[in-house]
């Protein structure tokens, strides 16, 4: 490293399928330039989402702050900025700061906090935008074209998509957002697909600041892999649905979990919104929906890769850290065959990717099990640019972490899905251990080393009443730790 302040590149999928696809046996999601990143800097492998929904955790990758703390708690929340956001700090240090993508964080959009780029309020849906459409006529595009195989749907879907229905081979995505509930293949050309078209950007952007020598922050955060699913043809070609495994907790029937697993949409829940148990799917049914589900990934990984490209080839890449992450995971085809995500705690929903690259500091091929979060980021970005901070925050820097094993815990948060429950729940992480308290509801004990796909829950096994109280006197530590307001949903006045 030459220069004491490097540039910053943050990519962020959005509701990545990630956790134990492929990891025992199988076919798993084909990402090389993730891997690749990877092979040059450091694998976190026990990162996990601040909270399991895009809105509150997309607004802590902001901020630095838990959920309670912004309290942005649901997807609909617009709860105003009351403090600077990270970018905004580095503004103040000298930097361009940029944004491309998905902003789903709170009111207003990026460029409402000063950041240049493209931005939309809200989910946002960028096929309907004036940059869209001069995108496609640069590169002489059609436009993207969906051919629709699966729809889930509840009483909103035809409102928001009235066009959305199986069998429909000439879908746009032309409503006000862009999160369709769907598989099917996208039939005009990769480019014309949303991940492509930031990449694009994106990499203009990097020509540009190149040219100029200009100190940047540049983060893209993609609309993908998150539903709908609608890889092109290619992708899914790279992928034979009968060597994708059956998941390891497929046949899961719930004993012992929360109502809140079972809130799902239709066809797989019944009419009440109950997850219908068993799957009403066959297990080749679902190989089909992975096979799609893979493709997107696969999809969208490429489009990361062309901006790593870029970078390498402008001569930026000794100077820039590179981070890599998601907001959340996606809970497909897990515990009895769900789709989408919830408000529950499921390893599959709050483990997320992250790699750091940062030349001169992190070596290549770097492996690091020390439990991180969200939460995390935002310090590691102020300590690279060498921001002070101007708040106490509850995270820290990824690099300190990197070689401190004394981190024992995470405390995570959920407020509920919002339009379907407002239960909220708090989530203690170690290295063995995961427990959940639910609000009115069972706990959850998961021992994640014997049990890594959370299908016996200890909580209600007298032979673990001891390790029970042990983490429930834990979580209890870190809710007062962190002046958690909602405590006492938890814990009685009477508890130590």
């Amino acid at each position: 490293m030459t220069d004491k302040q490097p540039n910053i590149l943050m990519l962020v999928t959005d509701h990545q399928l990630y956790y134990r696809h492929g990891w025992d046996e199988g076919l798993r999601p084909l990402t090389p330039y993730r891997d690749r990143l990877a092979a040059q800097g450091v694998t976190f492998t026990r990162s996990y989402a601040i909270s399991p929904l895009c809105s509150p955790a997309r607004r802590s990758l902001l901020c630095g702050q838990y959920p309670h703390t912004h309290r942005n708690f649901h997807n609909q929340s617009n709860i105003p900025f009351t403090s600077p956001v990270y970018f905004q700090l580095l503004e103040q240090a000298g930097y361009e700061t940029y944004f491309y993508g998905k902003w789903h964080a709170g009111p207003g959009d990026a460029h409402s906090l000063g950041a240049k780029g493209f931005s939309l309020p809200g989910y946002g849906n960028p096929y309907t935008t004036k940059e869209y459409a001069q995108y496609c006529s640069q590169l002489g595009l059609s436009g993207a074209f969906h051919s629709i195989e699966n729809v889930f749907w509840n009483s909103d879907t035809k409102r928001h998509f009235p066009l959305l229905y199986e069998g429909n081979d000439a879908y746009q995505c032309t409503g006000t957002w862009c999160g369709e509930t769907a598989f099917g293949i996208t039939t005009t050309d990769k480019r014309s697909h949303e991940s492509f078209f930031l990449a694009h950007l994106a990499q203009q952007e990097l020509h540009r600041l190149a040219a100029e020598q200009k100190k940047f922050h540049l983060r893209v955060d993609f609309w993908g892999p998150h539903q709908p699913y609608f890889p092109t043809q290619e992708y899914i070609d790279l992928y034979d649905p009968s060597d994708i495994s059956e998941y390891g907790n497929f046949q899961d029937r719930l004993a012992n979990k929360p109502q809140i697993y079972r809130h799902m949409n239709r066809p797989i829940a019944d009419e009440h919104g109950n997850l219908i148990i068993p799957s009403v799917f066959s297990w080749e049914k679902w190989q089909r929906l992975l096979q799609i589900a893979f493709a997107q990934t696969t999809m969208v990984d490429e489009a990361i890769g062309d901006i790593l490209t870029t970078v390498e080839e402008l001569g930026l890449a000794e100077n820039t850290i590179v981070i890599l992450t998601s907001d959340h995971g996606d809970a497909l085809v897990s515990h009895g065959g769900m789709f989408d995500k919830g408000s529950f705690m499921t390893e599959e929903t709050i483990r997320t990717p992250l790699v750091v690259r940062y030349p001169g500091m992190i070596e290549p091929n770097t492996h690091c099990d020390t439990l991180v979060s969200t939460l995390d980021i935002v310090p590691t970005l102020l300590d690279v640019a060498q921001v002070p901070k101007q708040q106490e925050l509850p995270g820290s820097s990824l690099l300190s972490l990197l070689h401190d094993e004394d981190r024992s815990s995470l405390l995570l948060e959920s407020y509920g899905q919002g339009f379907r429950d407002t239960k909220r729940c708090r989530t203690l992480i170690t290295k063995q251990y995961s427990f959940t308290r639910n609000e009115g509801d069972v706990d959850e004990l998961y021992d994640l080393q014997a049990d890594p796909y959370q299908l016996k829950n200890l909580a209600t096994d007298p032979g673990c009443e001891s390790l029970l109280q042990n983490l429930s006197n834990q979580l209890l530590q870190a809710c007062l730790k962190a002046h958690d307001p909602d405590i006492e949903t938890f814990f009685s006045r009477s508890q130590p």
